[in-house]
């Protein structure tokens, strides 16, 4: 069975040797001491070697069903949508108001490159609707942000992303 060891090592390195993230005047950054980023990140590759990456297999042979109107995942992927939503990774650095956790976008990413390399059909789901907030966050009205965010930083309510393609005919 294939695995995944997250490359936690990798991004300390890349945080603090590199763009020495505890030294920059963005805000948030002074908050990125190591022994926090390496507690955030040994977290993350846990949840992505032990539970993300094993459900590959899964959803390749099983994939989503529709039945009678319900989509229907494959085994094991609602079990692990609710420890990564109760775990509060896909709030991780929304703003606090909403439910995130306000870290900055850096780390976000540092945690989503370990989910997308994990299990990427898997980290659409959260994917998909943190990019919906993220859209409602920078173009929403108040009234708007207060009525979404609060239940897509959480995954109470998903997102998706609708394309339109006219020259695919769709």
């Amino acid at each position: 069975m294939p695995s995944y060891t997250a490359p936690t090592k990798d991004m300390q390195f890349v945080l603090h040797d590199l763009l020495n993230v505890s030294q920059s005047d963005i805000p948030g950054y002074a908050d990125l001491e190591p022994d926090f980023t390496s507690a955030v990140l040994e977290e993350a590759g846990k949840i992505t070697s032990e539970v993300l990456a094993p459900l590959n297999v899964v959803g390749d042979k099983e994939g989503c069903v529709l039945e009678n109107g319900v989509v229907r995942v494959p085994t094991g992927f609602q079990e692990a949508f609710d420890q990564v939503r109760d775990g509060g990774w896909t709030g991780l650095d929304m703003p606090e108001e909403y439910g995130g956790q306000n870290m900055p976008y850096v780390m976000g990413i540092a945690v989503g490159e370990m989910f997308s390399a994990a299990n990427q059909a898997f980290t659409m789901y959260q994917g998909l609707t943190h990019g919906a907030a993220s859209a409602i966050l920078a173009h929403g009205t108040d009234a708007q942000k207060d009525t979404y965010l609060p239940k897509m930083v959480s995954c109470e309510w998903t997102g998706t992303m609708n394309l339109t393609e006219p020259h695919c005919g769709t």
